[in-house]
């Protein structure tokens, strides 16, 4: 038998620990890939080009819009953020299983295209009080732009019944195998198997 690929989405509101539980889970998979995003905002310290996103300028980034280069994009708070398509795409076509990390918006937008062959997974904090800590801990936004991700959060938490599973991040290591299983689970479903006919 041969197995399709598969896009694993993972949604969830700014501060709740999507990067780090995506990081942690692609170190403890082998066959795992991520799909990089494309953004207009500033890189932070420790941030490198075409490893946590690209970069680009807006101008750079409404050409790919144009072009139809991006699988799905959004904006927020006066930035940009995309998905290469060709990126994703390949992945896909070898078989592979690919984590796609985006915002609820841009996972409306996937959903819409691989409603089929997609897995969607939301990211929730265990109490928004976590969550207001976590986005003050990051030490790299302002107070207003804090108080806009934490009202954002709270619009996004009624997305919650469009995505397939639901994972709170209390504890990382609990909550990257809870991942870890979700996707162990959807690659043995029969819907992502292609069997082979007694001639081949």
């Amino acid at each position: 038998m041969q197995k399709k690929g598969m896009l694993v989405v993972i949604s969830g509101p700014a501060g709740v620990g999507k990067g780090t539980l995506c990081r942690a889970l692609l170190a403890q998979s082998t066959n795992l890939d991520y799909s990089v995003s494309v953004t207009t905002r500033a890189s932070r310290p420790g941030e490198t080009d075409g490893k946590e996103y690209f970069f680009r300028s807006k101008e750079e980034f409404q050409k790919m819009i144009e072009n139809g280069e991006l699988l799905e994009w959004a904006e927020f708070l006066g930035n940009f953020y995309g998905t290469p398509r060709f990126h994703v795409e390949a992945m896909l076509n070898q078989g592979k299983t690919i984590i796609l990390e985006i915002d609820i918006q841009g996972g409306k937008q996937v959903k819409n295209l691989y409603s089929e062959g997609g897995v969607f997974i939301f990211i929730v904090p265990p109490s928004f009080t976590v969550l207001s800590n976590r986005l003050r801990g990051r030490g790299t936004e302002s107070e207003e732009v804090i108080q806009n991700r934490l009202a954002r959060a709270h619009e996004e938490l009624e997305n919650v019944k469009d995505y397939d599973y639901v994972v709170e991040n209390n504890d990382l290591k609990e909550a990257v195998e809870k991942l870890k299983s979700i996707i162990v689970a959807e690659n043995c479903s029969t819907k992502r198997v292609v069997f082979f006919s007694k001639e081949e």
